[in-house]
């Protein structure tokens, strides 16, 4: 009870306009948008545990989930619930920026039912594409053919809704170790903000401040010492990867060069992206799924994490590496922005180089299969 009102008064003074007034007297407006958002989860994470214990919405042990005891579900609720508290209270919202929420609202709905009453894989695509949809309606849509090209408009919006399917799904699908998910979250929102303040970006710096500081709040009930008090559920994952590709989405990330504005949020999102590549081909080239449905609902023991600890790395040391690798290509992606072309290339090609370590290293884990 102590901890739940010291929470709470946690909560409550970050929200309060003179303490927002010191963080933007002090030019830390960044911080304070991670530490509120951090406090709102840090707060409501137990409660959204003790509903879901009460409820019985529990993530039951399984021959293909690493987990060996019944874990809470509907972590994502809080996390969802944070970084929609900073950004009410902190934002006006942009046109863009209304896309995205709405967007996010229903994944995160249509996550949430599937973690209270396990809806069909169909079902779940849906709503991803009409979140795509919703968000392409308020303008938030790729650039990436040309104006010259015949049909650039329709295959523009058929990238856009592609680009949010995979990065929605390659979060989710690596939701699979305790803390992986929200850690990516993390690091990919960081690297955000700092090529965002690269480009001039500050509205988008401080929108990744929240998802940061959201992930940031849940990562101590989900990434500690034992097991895990509570899982993010569908409706997190969800949540956190539609998040980061509106993110990547609405940023401009080079005017002049669309190769690093292409680039640039690829390269941040280069783990989940390379492992849902990666683990796609190798499900279809042996016949282990056959159609999309079967591809979305697989739950395999495939993914880079379950190799890493193939190799012998324990769990912990699987999600730390999977950091570091991120951190990497993050990097990669900041040296893109002031890059002459040469160098361009050079940060291009270190960065496949990581990747090929890691596609080595997964085939080796994927010749010690552990489920």
């Amino acid at each position: 009870m102590i901890g739940t009102l010291l929470r709470l008064a946690l909560v409550v003074a970050l929200l309060l306009t003179p303490v927002w007034r010191a963080f933007r007297a002090a030019r830390l407006e960044w911080l304070y948008l991670v530490a509120l958002a951090f406090a709102v989860a840090f707060f409501a994470v137990p409660l959204v545990r003790r509903a879901a214990l009460r409820l019985g919405v529990l993530d039951l042990p399984a021959e293909r989930k690493v987990h060996a005891v019944a874990t809470p579900l509907l972590g994502g609720a809080a996390v969802y619930g944070a970084f929609a508290v900073t950004v009410l209270t902190n934002f006006d919202f942009s046109r863009q920026l209304k896309g995205v929420a709405v967007g996010a609202t229903i994944v995160v709905a249509a996550g949430l039912l599937d973690d209270l009453v396990d809806i069909r894989a169909w079902v779940k695509l849906l709503a991803q594409v009409g979140a795509a949809a919703v968000a392409i309606a308020y303008g938030v849509s790729l650039q990436v053919v040309p104006g010259w090209v015949a049909g650039a408009v329709a295959l523009n919006l058929l990238l856009t809704v592609f680009w949010f399917l995979t990065v929605t799904n390659a979060i989710q699908f690596l939701d699979g170790m305790d803390g992986l998910a929200a850690g990516l979250g993390v690091v990919a929102g960081v690297f955000f903000s700092i090529t965002a303040l690269q480009t001039g970006q500050r509205y988008l710096m401080f929108l990744s401040a929240a998802i940061v500081g959201a992930c940031l709040g849940f990562l101590p009930y989900n990434f500690r010492p034992g097991r895990a008090r509570i899982f993010l559920g569908d409706g997190g994952a969800s949540f956190i990867g539609f998040t980061l590709a509106g993110l990547a989405v609405m940023g401009e990330w080079a005017i002049q060069n669309p190769l690093i504005a292409l680039f640039t949020p690829a390269l941040i999102l280069g783990v989940p992206l390379f492992d849902i590549a990666f683990v796609s081909v190798a499900r279809v080239l042996t016949h282990k799924v056959h159609s999309v449905e079967e591809w979305l609902a697989y739950t395999g023991k495939d993914h880079i994490h379950h190799r890493f600890e193939a190799l012998g790395l324990t769990r912990t040391q699987s999600v730390l590496l999977i950091f570091f690798i991120a951190a990497t290509l993050g990097l990669s992606a900041i040296l893109l922005k002031d890059a002459t072309p040469r160098e361009a290339v050079i940060a291009l090609v270190q960065a496949g180089c990581v990747l090929a370590i890691v596609a080595v290293l997964e085939g080796v884990g994927r010749g010690r299969p552990r489920g």
